[in-house]
This record gives C-alpha cells, structure tokens and sequence, in this order.
C-alpha cells in the first residue's frame, strides 16, 4: 500500500542497510516495520465513548474526486449550528458561553466541580446541544449555579435570565415527548415550533394544503419553523434569505464548488438542484432534488445534504438538518449487491397481502460506502445505516438509495469488547454463536431493513403519508416494519443461496438471539430506572420483542429464564419465532398501508413504550461492572488542502484529530455561521 504519514494505519516499510562497500551493497537486507495499531478510542465521559475512523482508500481517489469529497464535507460542516438551535432555542447560547469558559478559565481546574463543568460540556457537545441525544431529557449538571455564576464572572462571559436559568430547573426538561394523551408539540422542547403552537394547530394547517398533483404529496412543513405572529400561524423557511440564510449562503458556497468538479452530469445536475432548493426553499424543487438524486447512481463518490429525517418532531414534519459525506467501498459493494439486485424477490416472497406488495420494485441501489464526514444530525452520533429519500411516492416510481456506512461499523467492532454481552446471553452456546456469527448478521441486517425493509410495501389508493395517518407514532412504525423485514429473511435459505451466508440457520439464530436480548433486556441500559421508552427506535426493538414474547407464549417460543437473581430469555423455536415475525411484519405493513392509527397506537404503547422494572432494575445492576459506555459516536477526520501560488489545491491529506474537545473548539471556530436565533 501507498504511505500516507498523516494516517495512522498499520504500515509496512523497506529500510535497505549499507555500510559503504558494494558487497554489503549486494547483501541489502529487507526489514519490514509495522507501526502501532490504529487507536480508534478518542475519549470517553458519562454515558458516551468518542471513537476515531479512518478513511480507506483516500489516497486512490484523483485529486479532482479529493476535491468533491472536500468541498462536500465542508458544506456539511457549514451547517452545523443549524443543527444546534433546531435542537432547541438557547443552544447556541449556551453553547457559546460555555466554550468561552472553558477556553479562558485560568483558575483551580483539579477540583470536582471543574471536572462537572467539563464532562457537562463535553455531553452537551455531543448532544449538539443540552438535551440527550438518544433519551431527549435534558441533561443534568453536577455543578451548582453558583460554581457556574463563579466562572462566568472570572472570565468575562454573559449567560444570564432563561438562557442560564434553564441549565438547573425543570423547564423544557424533553426535546421530543411522544407521551400519548398530551400536546407533544407544546411539550417538547425541540425548536421546530413557536411557543404556543400546540398539536390542533399543526394538524390543522398541513390537513388544509393540497398538492399540485395529490399522487406526489409535497413534504409540507419539512424545511421550516411553524410560529404565530399575531395569532396567525406563519412558516419560517430555512433558505437564503430567509431562517438560517447566513448558514445556507456558506453551504451553497460549497456545493457550487462541488459541483464545478462533480464526477458526471446526473451527479452536477442533482448538486444544482440541491443548490436552487437552499436558495428558493421550494418544496417542489426538493422532490425534483430527490428524484435527480435517486437516478444519481454512478460515481465513486455520494453525500446526504439537507433537511431530512423527521424524528425530532413529535408530529414527524419537520426535517432536521444533516452531512454524510461518502466513498463507495468497492469490494464490499460488488458482495452486497446481490441484495438490491433481488429485490423484487424478497417482495415477491414476503408474508404481506397482496395488495400491499409492489408489483415492480424500482430503482433499489445498495452500498457499502466508507465515510469521509459527517455533520448535523449525523455527528457525532451517527446511523450505520441510510435508506433515502423518504418519500413514498419517489420510491415507488423512481427508487431508493441505500448505504451502509462500513468504516464506521469497522471502527465501532474494532472498540468493542465482549464482556458484557457474556453477561447477558442465556448460555455459552448463544455466546459462541454470536462470536461466529454475529458480526455478519448484523451486516445483513443493517442491509435488509435499509435495502428490501424500507422499499418494500405500498400504501392503499388514497391513504395519506405516514405522517398524516399515523402521526406520533409513525417513525418507530416505519423503522420497526423494517425491522421486521430483515428479521424475516435472516432466517431464510435464500441468503445462502446468495451466496451471503455459508450457513443460514445459524446466521439467523445468532441474529435472532441478539435482537430478543437487545429488545427486552440490553438496550434498557440506556434509560434511567421508571422511565418509559421514548425514542424511537428503542420504541420499535421493544415492541417487536415483546409482542413476539406475548405472542409465543404457548409454545414456549421464547423461554424467560430466572438463574441466580438475573433474568435471561432463551429461543426454544427458531421456526416459529420466524413465523411470528412474518404475522407481525404483515400487520404492521397492513397499519401502514391502511393508516390505521387505532392499531399503531394500541401495538406501540401496549408493547413499546411500558419497562418490565424488576427486569430493568436487574439489568442495570448487572451493567454496573462495566466500564464501557452504552452509546458511541465519533470525530470526523479533518481534511487538510495544500495549495500552490496560484491557490489552486494540488493534493489534500488526512489528519486525524487527538481529542474530542479539540474537534469540537475547531468546528466552533470555524463553522461558526449562524448568529444567535430566536
């Protein structure tokens, strides 16, 4: 391999020996050095470990591909404080505040109220703001307001009235509620909606907008901020110009630049459109966008770029704003394309009814990419995982793209350690199968609910999007059908004969035992004792395990087993766990299909939301002797142009970041795009 002394990755090198004479000459001698193995831990503090990536074959791309990946990296990173103040109003703030501290703080930094002050900073960071990035509750601090009074003071910083007041009381104290029976949009903390805007108000105003053509819905709400002026509801649009202007005006700056350089004609063409969406703010423009985007397909390089996911609202309207910047992992994607490729088959085959299954599944791609940066909603905690765009009538006419992101899952299986799942399988055997098989079917998982999950399906003539019909509960119905798509094929011959498994039985166990003991007992290490389940993923792994738990209960299917004071669940019927699987992979997509809120409603809060709090207090205490912590995110490598006299960039490198905190005081340097918003 090629040298690249700004990597650290495991190298070899030839050193030739001479002591002056041409004999020695002639008997040179090969010494091969390897450097230390890659360290992939960055930091860790609270709940959370910082893990570092690399970016693999960097330095086979052209200078004009390096360039792409740059110009689209720092668009992404332009918008990062949009992120922040979307999270919530006093972010930046804060935010603001708190660096200004911590750079400039001379005084006693031995003390336990500095090293509060600096983990609080560090998970606020992490969070893109002073809500959990996964639980959404509002993170406590341990330092008083006094200690906080004391260092604002000693270094010349202003934080003062709600701004300050709201780090120690009880307002705001969620992001996203998803409570049922409440006003989650006047609960919720997140900053998508003015004050007073409540539930009624929203559901109101987006049942009153028609689209052009009711057969391509427009994604109405998703780049804006719904306030009342006056009593009267008004859209603050995210473009130039208007919301966030600042911000966008720097992110267009780059994707021009990216486009200048883009690797075809499809890829400039869909950059432009994205470029006219930020400046217009058009809605129409967006699907054009999304459809150039989806047709997009050749190239080396990829990005994500936009206002897309809607999990931070409550009511699923609103997109929050993300980067993922990518490079087609070529080996892997040549493996993995068997799935896209047979797409049509596992719809084919699927236990849906027949109405609600694609007669043509169209434009399905998959990819195993090696990310080069992320940004937004996606840093530093990122998905392993995309299925864009999330339109239902795109995908339906034009298709879907699909990735897995491969070096972060290889960064995140490199840091791991196995201790704790010792702890919580049933036996050595559930173990074993784990270790052989394990890995590989958390791959094809992570393919088949991207890839066949979130493309399979279709609505009934004339039921609205998801967001409509199934309101708060229509993401973790989505990311749960999914699921359930890929929990149906892993335990399927056809994978090996794909040639994606060698042995599918113990491939789908392995999966099996390790979504049952995630959903009921692993991922409850998360929550704090007497919560309920909030996010929406977690929401998705409980009620899918829990149902099936309940379900299977007369055969014994899956065995909850009490040995020594700790609860384990053991599979006694792998067959049968499959077939339930596919009644609730049929339900679920019956509930979407028909819009169904009466049914999503009973299934995610009779399954999804309640904890089992014997079961969660004895998890917990099991937890406690380990030191690893439950979620993980990442630094972004740092991408570093060189340029001659003339400014034109002649090579770019790789520079890999020491700490989180230094990545964190950079981006605030200089991504520092958005003046304080209200």
């Amino acid at each position: 391999m090629q040298l690249k002394s700004l990597l650290s990755l495991v190298l070899t090198g030839t050193l030739l020996f001479s002591c002056g004479n041409d004999k020695t000459k002639e008997n040179k001698t090969d010494i091969k050095v390897e450097a230390p193995p890659f360290n992939y831990n960055a930091d860790q503090f609270a709940d959370v470990k910082v893990l570092r990536y690399q970016i693999p074959g960097w330095e086979n791309l052209t200078l004009k591909e390096q360039k792409l990946v740059y110009y689209l990296t720092q668009a992404g990173l332009s918008g990062r404080d949009i992120m922040w103040d979307q999270n919530y109003r006093h972010n930046l703030k804060i935010r603001k505040a708190l660096e200004n501290v911590y750079t400039n703080y001379s005084g006693d930094k031995t003390t336990n109220d500095w090293r509060a002050f600096e983990i609080y900073l560090k998970r606020v960071w992490f969070s893109n703001g002073i809500h959990h990035h996964y639980s959404n509750d509002k993170i406590k601090p341990n330092f008083s307001a006094d200690y906080l009074k004391q260092l604002l003071a000693e270094t010349n910083t202003v934080l003062e009235g709600e701004a300050f007041e709201v780090i120690f009381n009880d307002v705001d104290s969620k992001k996203v509620n998803q409570a049922k029976g409440v006003d989650n949009v006047a609960l919720s903390a997140v900053n998508f909606y003015g004050a007073d805007v409540t539930n009624k108000d929203v559901e109101t105003l987006y049942a009153s907008k028609k689209s052009p053509d009711p057969k391509k819905p427009l994604s109405f709400g998703l780049n804006s901020q719904l306030v009342k002026e006056n009593g009267v509801l008004k859209e603050r649009v995210y473009k130039s110009g208007g919301l966030y202007g600042v911000a966008i005006d720097e992110i267009i700056k780059w994707l021009e630049l990216a486009k200048g350089v883009a690797e075809n004609e499809k890829q400039a063409n869909a950059i432009g459109l994205l470029i006219s969406y930020y400046k217009t703010g058009d809605l129409q423009t967006w699907d054009d966008y999304n459809v150039a985007w989806t047709a997009a397909t050749e190239g080396n390089i990829d990005y994500i770029n936009s206002f897309i996911e809607v999990y931070n609202d409550p009511l699923g309207y609103r997109g929050s704003y993300e980067a993922i910047v990518q490079i087609k992992d070529f080996d892997m994607s040549e493996k993995m394309k068997v799935v896209s490729n047979n797409a049509q088959w596992f719809e084919d085959n699927s236990p849906l009814m027949d109405a609600h299954k694609k007669k043509k599944v169209v434009g399905v791609t998959y990819k195993v990419v090696n990310v080069a940066g992320e940004a937004g909603d996606a840093s530093p905690s990122t998905p392993i995982g995309v299925n864009l765009p999330n339109a239902n009538w795109i995908r339906a006419a034009v298709g879907s793209k699909s990735v897995s992101l491969g070096n972060i899952v290889d960064a995140s299986n490199h840091a791991g350690s196995t201790d704790r799942l010792k702890e919580f399988v049933n036996d050595q055997e559930e173990f074993e199968l784990y270790e052989t098989y394990g890995e590989l079917a958390e791959k094809l998982h992570t393919a088949l609910h991207e890839v066949v999950g979130h493309a399979s399906g279709q609505l009934n003539p004339g039921v609205g999007e998801t967001k409509e019909t199934l309101k708060n509960y229509a993401s973790t119905l989505e990311e749960g059908r999914a699921d359930l798509v890929a929990l149906y094929y892993l335990y399927n011959p056809k994978l090996q004969e794909l040639g994606l498994v060698d042995d599918w039985k113990k491939t789908g166990m392995a999966a099996y035992d390790s979504y049952i003991r995630n959903g009921l007992m692993m991922q409850l290490i998360r929550l704090n004792l007497g919560d309920d389940v909030e996010e929406a993923h977690m929401r998705n792994r409980q009620w899918i395990s829990a149902w099936v738990f309940e379900k299977g209960k007369k055969d014994n299917v899956i065995e909850k087993i009490n040995r020594n004071g700790k609860t384990y669940f053991n599979i006694n019927d792998y067959e049968k766990l499959y077939q339930l699987f596919g009644q609730l992979l049929r339900e679920t997509q019956r509930i979407k299909s028909e819009g169904d809120y009466k049914a999503v409603q009973a299934l995610v809060e009779g399954y999804g939301v309640k904890v089992d709090q014997a079961i969660h207090a004895g998890v917990l205490e099991r937890n406690k002797q380990f030191t690893s912590a439950p979620y993980t995110g990442y630094v972004n490598p740092v991408l570093v142009p060189k340029t001659n006299k003339e400014g034109e960039i002649i090579e770019i490198n790789v520079v890999l970041p020491e700490t989180f905190v230094e990545q964190m005081l950079d981006y605030s340097k200089n991504y520092n795009f958005l003046p304080e918003v209200n």
